[in-house]
């Protein structure tokens, strides 16, 4: 190549990265605004659809949810494979907190505490059913430790109160404006 052509190619590059930096920040700071609120949604999800199909009435668990807890599910621990301590109480616990959870990351509403308590259900299911680790697992544990370190965004009640209380706002929610 020329050095004129090489030339040509600098003053172009030069430019044009000005321009690529500037889209680059504002894609980053698009992606941040919804990167919250998309991850709450995508945790929810499942956890909601499982709930929903553990009730038969209000507040009455269906019988195939108590017999999972007292027949079918097991703690797969250093190769033995035992029976839950208080199949009951964890099978009403676990309906309940399969509704309470997500629909309180839907709102953004205790959003880091719901993340975590999705995470331990998680880590439980694991413990649970092992196999399902790569599918189901791992990308709901990332959803979760994303969700507790970027904070609920703006599109949350979190946010909203924290601002009302003239807190900071969590992390996520306080990049510039587009």
């Amino acid at each position: 190549m020329s050095s004129e052509t090489v030339q040509h190619a600098d003053g172009f590059l030069g430019r044009l990265a000005p321009k690529g930096q500037y889209f680059l920040e504002k894609l980053g700071w698009m992606a941040l605004l919804i990167a919250a609120p998309l991850a709450r949604v995508a945790l929810a999800i499942p956890f909601l659809r499982s709930g929903l199909t553990k009730w038969s009435g209000f507040f009455q668990l269906s019988p195939a949810a108590e017999f999972l807890f007292e027949e079918q599910f097991k703690l797969h621990l250093f190769g033995h494979a035992y029976d839950f301590p208080f199949p009951d109480v964890l099978a009403l616990l676990d309906s309940v907190a399969e509704i309470v959870l997500p629909c309180l990351l839907l709102i953004g509403l205790a959003t880091r505490l719901s993340a975590l308590g999705l995470l331990i259900m998680t880590a439980v299911i694991q413990l649970t059913v092992p196999e399902g680790w790569a599918n189901f697992h791992l990308p709901w544990a990332a959803l979760a430790v994303s969700i507790i370190a970027l904070g609920p965004g703006r599109a949350s009640v979190d946010f909203w109160i924290a601002r009302m209380l003239g807190r900071r706002p969590a992390a996520s929610s306080t990049a510039p404006k587009v």
